[in-house]
Protein backbone atom coordinates (compact mmCIF):
# COMPACT_ATOMS: atom_id res chain seq x y z
CA UNK A 1 0.00 0.00 0.00
CA UNK A 2 1.43 3.63 -0.43
CA UNK A 3 1.27 6.61 1.58
CA UNK A 4 -1.79 7.58 0.08
CA UNK A 5 -3.77 4.76 0.97
CA UNK A 6 -2.28 4.89 4.51
CA UNK A 7 -2.86 8.36 5.36
CA UNK A 8 -6.71 8.39 4.03
CA UNK A 9 -7.33 5.03 6.24
CA UNK A 10 -5.93 7.46 8.87
CA UNK A 11 -7.94 10.43 7.97
CA UNK A 12 -10.77 8.15 8.00
CA UNK A 13 -9.86 6.87 11.38
CA UNK A 14 -9.45 10.40 12.84
CA UNK A 15 -12.31 12.14 11.25
CA UNK A 16 -14.78 9.60 12.38
CA UNK A 17 -13.56 9.98 15.99
CA UNK A 18 -11.75 6.16 16.65
CA UNK A 19 -8.77 7.82 17.96
CA UNK A 20 -6.14 5.77 15.91
CA UNK A 21 -2.45 5.44 16.73
CA UNK A 22 1.05 4.47 14.98
CA UNK A 23 0.55 1.17 16.24
CA UNK A 24 -3.08 0.65 14.44
CA UNK A 25 -1.76 2.29 11.32
CA UNK A 26 1.45 -0.41 11.31
CA UNK A 27 -1.13 -3.22 12.16
CA UNK A 28 -3.44 -2.46 9.59
CA UNK A 29 -0.65 -2.12 6.59
CA UNK A 30 2.12 -4.13 7.72
CA UNK A 31 4.42 -1.45 7.95
CA UNK A 32 7.45 -0.63 10.38
CA UNK A 33 6.49 1.83 13.70
CA UNK A 34 8.50 3.92 12.14
CA UNK A 35 6.93 4.43 8.76
CA UNK A 36 3.75 4.70 10.68
CA UNK A 37 5.07 7.44 12.51
CA UNK A 38 6.39 8.91 8.85
CA UNK A 39 2.88 8.55 7.40
CA UNK A 40 1.53 10.43 10.79
CA UNK A 41 4.45 13.58 10.26
CA UNK A 42 3.53 13.76 6.71
CA UNK A 43 -0.12 14.02 8.07
CA UNK A 44 1.04 16.93 10.08
CA UNK A 45 3.87 18.95 8.34
CA UNK A 46 3.13 18.63 4.73
CA UNK A 47 -0.68 18.38 4.83
CA UNK A 48 -1.02 20.63 7.66
CA UNK A 49 -3.45 18.74 9.45
CA UNK A 50 -4.29 19.87 12.90
CA UNK A 51 -3.54 16.36 14.65
CA UNK A 52 -3.11 16.31 18.24
CA UNK A 53 -2.69 13.10 20.75
CA UNK A 54 -5.64 11.99 23.12
CA UNK A 55 -3.59 10.33 26.26
CA UNK A 56 -6.85 9.00 27.35
CA UNK A 57 -7.68 7.28 24.42
CA UNK A 58 -4.11 6.60 22.74
CA UNK A 59 -4.63 8.20 19.61
CA UNK A 60 -4.79 11.07 17.74
CA UNK A 61 -8.00 13.05 17.16
CA UNK A 62 -8.34 16.70 14.63
CA UNK A 63 -7.96 19.70 17.30
CA UNK A 64 -9.81 21.77 14.35
CA UNK A 65 -11.97 20.73 11.14
CA UNK A 66 -9.77 19.06 8.72
CA UNK A 67 -9.88 17.59 5.16
CA UNK A 68 -7.69 16.19 3.12
CA UNK A 69 -6.75 17.93 -0.09
CA UNK A 70 -8.62 16.57 -3.66
CA UNK A 71 -5.65 15.96 -5.87
CA UNK A 72 -3.27 12.81 -4.40
CA UNK A 73 -1.47 10.84 -6.82
CA UNK A 74 -1.11 11.17 -10.63
CA UNK A 75 -1.30 7.98 -13.07
CA UNK A 76 1.99 6.26 -12.35
CA UNK A 77 0.98 6.12 -8.50
CA UNK A 78 3.51 7.76 -7.68
CA UNK A 79 3.45 8.45 -3.66
CA UNK A 80 0.76 11.61 -3.38
CA UNK A 81 3.14 13.58 -1.02
CA UNK A 82 5.43 14.24 -4.13
CA UNK A 83 2.71 15.44 -6.21
CA UNK A 84 0.88 17.24 -3.22
CA UNK A 85 4.12 19.50 -2.43
CA UNK A 86 5.64 19.14 -6.01
CA UNK A 87 8.13 17.31 -5.38
CA UNK A 88 8.03 15.44 -8.56
CA UNK A 89 8.75 17.68 -11.18
CA UNK A 90 7.03 15.06 -14.10
CA UNK A 91 3.61 15.17 -11.99
CA UNK A 92 2.76 18.20 -14.07
CA UNK A 93 3.13 16.33 -17.16
CA UNK A 94 1.17 13.28 -15.78
CA UNK A 95 -2.51 12.76 -15.15
CA UNK A 96 -3.88 13.55 -11.60
CA UNK A 97 -5.92 11.14 -10.10
CA UNK A 98 -8.90 12.11 -7.74
CA UNK A 99 -8.58 11.66 -4.51
CA UNK A 100 -11.27 9.10 -2.45
CA UNK A 101 -12.11 8.93 1.08
CA UNK A 102 -12.91 5.64 1.13
CA UNK A 103 -16.50 4.35 0.68
CA UNK A 104 -17.98 2.40 3.44
CA UNK A 105 -20.80 -0.47 4.38
CA UNK A 106 -21.35 -2.66 7.19
CA UNK A 107 -22.03 -6.28 6.36
CA UNK A 108 -23.65 -9.19 8.09
CA UNK A 109 -21.76 -12.33 6.73
CA UNK A 110 -22.64 -15.74 7.75
CA UNK A 111 -19.37 -17.86 7.80
CA UNK A 112 -15.92 -17.38 8.60
CA UNK A 113 -15.33 -18.46 4.96
CA UNK A 114 -16.76 -15.03 4.15
CA UNK A 115 -14.68 -13.14 6.30
CA UNK A 116 -11.41 -14.46 4.84
CA UNK A 117 -12.68 -13.66 1.59
CA UNK A 118 -13.73 -10.20 2.00
CA UNK A 119 -10.88 -9.88 4.38
CA UNK A 120 -8.87 -6.96 2.44
CA UNK A 121 -12.46 -4.87 2.94
CA UNK A 122 -12.79 -5.39 6.69
CA UNK A 123 -11.44 -2.82 9.00
CA UNK A 124 -13.73 -3.50 12.22
CA UNK A 125 -16.46 -5.36 13.97
CA UNK A 126 -19.50 -4.35 15.72
CA UNK A 127 -20.58 -7.92 16.46
CA UNK A 128 -19.27 -11.60 15.59
CA UNK A 129 -21.21 -11.77 12.27
CA UNK A 130 -21.30 -8.06 11.69
CA UNK A 131 -18.17 -6.33 9.82
CA UNK A 132 -17.29 -2.71 8.48
CA UNK A 133 -15.73 -2.46 4.88
CA UNK A 134 -13.97 -0.08 3.43
CA UNK A 135 -13.46 0.43 -0.47
CA UNK A 136 -12.38 2.58 -2.97
CA UNK A 137 -14.70 0.98 -5.87
CA UNK A 138 -18.36 0.48 -5.48
CA UNK A 139 -18.17 -2.07 -9.05
CA UNK A 140 -15.04 -3.96 -7.95
CA UNK A 141 -16.76 -3.93 -4.58
CA UNK A 142 -20.38 -5.49 -5.80
CA UNK A 143 -18.48 -7.96 -8.11
CA UNK A 144 -16.92 -9.63 -5.18
CA UNK A 145 -20.12 -9.50 -3.35
CA UNK A 146 -21.64 -11.32 -6.41
CA UNK A 147 -18.94 -13.96 -6.50
CA UNK A 148 -19.18 -15.06 -2.81
CA UNK A 149 -20.75 -18.74 -2.32
CA UNK A 150 -22.38 -17.62 0.83
CA UNK A 151 -24.80 -15.29 1.88
CA UNK A 152 -24.00 -11.47 2.77
CA UNK A 153 -26.38 -8.97 3.89
CA UNK A 154 -25.70 -5.01 3.34
CA UNK A 155 -26.87 -3.63 6.14
CA UNK A 156 -25.99 -0.06 5.28
CA UNK A 157 -25.59 2.14 3.73
CA UNK A 158 -29.17 1.82 1.83
CA UNK A 159 -28.01 3.29 -1.55
CA UNK A 160 -25.29 0.28 -1.83
CA UNK A 161 -28.13 -2.02 -0.99
CA UNK A 162 -30.50 -0.51 -3.85
CA UNK A 163 -27.04 -0.59 -6.23
CA UNK A 164 -26.74 -4.38 -5.58
CA UNK A 165 -30.09 -5.15 -6.33
CA UNK A 166 -30.97 -3.33 -9.27
CA UNK A 167 -27.63 -5.29 -10.48
CA UNK A 168 -29.02 -8.52 -9.54
CA UNK A 169 -32.14 -7.69 -11.05
CA UNK A 170 -30.40 -6.80 -14.42
CA UNK A 171 -28.83 -9.89 -14.60
CA UNK A 172 -31.67 -12.17 -13.91
CA UNK A 173 -33.50 -9.78 -16.70
CA UNK A 174 -30.82 -10.23 -19.49
CA UNK A 175 -30.79 -14.38 -18.44
CA UNK A 176 -34.33 -14.84 -18.47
Amino acid sequence: MSANDRIQWLHTRIADGRYPNTGHLAERFGISLRQAQRDVEQLRTVLEAPLAYSAKHRGFYYAAPFSLPTYTANANGEDYIDSVTGADSHAADQEILQMQIPYTATLRLQSKLTQLELQRFITGRQDKSTVLCEFHSIEAFLGVLFSLEENVQILEPDWLRERLITSARRVLKNHE
